[in-house]
């Protein structure tokens, strides 16, 4: 199965980090920071509502949904259509806990990591990032911190290491994409699918609480 190449990234060059980040699968990574270009329509689930592409506008990723089910369910899908990912929630959970697995599964063996608010009421967001293998959850592997009402938030690994960032697209290319869009800066090395699947879970936690920092 292919897949499109990302962008590399404009502006000045994120250090590589000394150990990979995987989570996905190794091809979605690059050797250079990538630039995706991220769409949002709040008040619609249908398919192409979130849209990820690339900054010369070519689909990568988008989101398909139901919110009539007993656990609330997404698929990321490719540019191409086919299943990258599922996110699952169990409606009644304090914390808006999602679980992320490959394909279309939902089985524990598919499980690749699970997301939630780091605390019950924040003003800030912040979100933890527990990989499958982590079942104790003593400490989180990812953390993200920042203003999803802004839409600038930065992942970090769990030892603090800057991952990806969020931004609002000031430029004139971002005319392009809408009012609705805006910015993720991958590093090099790290899973651009994974990064991905974080933002579309704090997308989801954060889509009822639209006037949050």
């Amino acid at each position: 199965m292919s897949y499109a190449v990302p962008v590399p990234a404009a502006g000045p060059s994120a250090q590589p980090l000394a150990n990979p980040v995987t989570v996905v699968s190794p091809q979605f990574q690059a050797t250079y920071p990538v630039d995706l270009v991220i769409t949002e329509k709040m008040m619609t689930l249908k398919e192409g509502a979130f849209t990820v592409s690339d900054v010369n506008g070519n689909l990568m990723f988008k989101i398909k949904g139901s919110l009539f089910s007993l656990h609330d369910r997404r698929v990321l899908l490719d540019g191409a259509g086919n299943p990258i990912l599922s996110f699952r929630q169990k409606i009644l959970t304090a914390h808006r806990r999602w679980h992320v697995y490959r394909g279309e599964s939902s089985e524990a063996k598919d499980l690749l990591f699970t997301a939630k608010k780091s605390s019950l009421f924040q003003f800030k967001t912040e979100l933890d990032v527990f990989l499958a293998a982590n079942t104790k959850e003593e400490q989180y592997d990812f953390k993200v911190k920042g203003s999803w009402g802004e839409r600038s938030c930065t992942i970090y690994t769990g030892d603090n290491t800057i991952i990806a960032q969020m931004h609002k697209k000031h430029d004139v290319k971002s005319a392009l994409f809408g009012r609705d869009a805006f910015g993720v800066t991958v590093y090099p090395h790290v899973d651009y699918a994974f990064i991905v699947a974080v933002v579309v879970v704090l997308h989801e936690i954060n889509m009822d609480r639209s006037g949050e920092d």
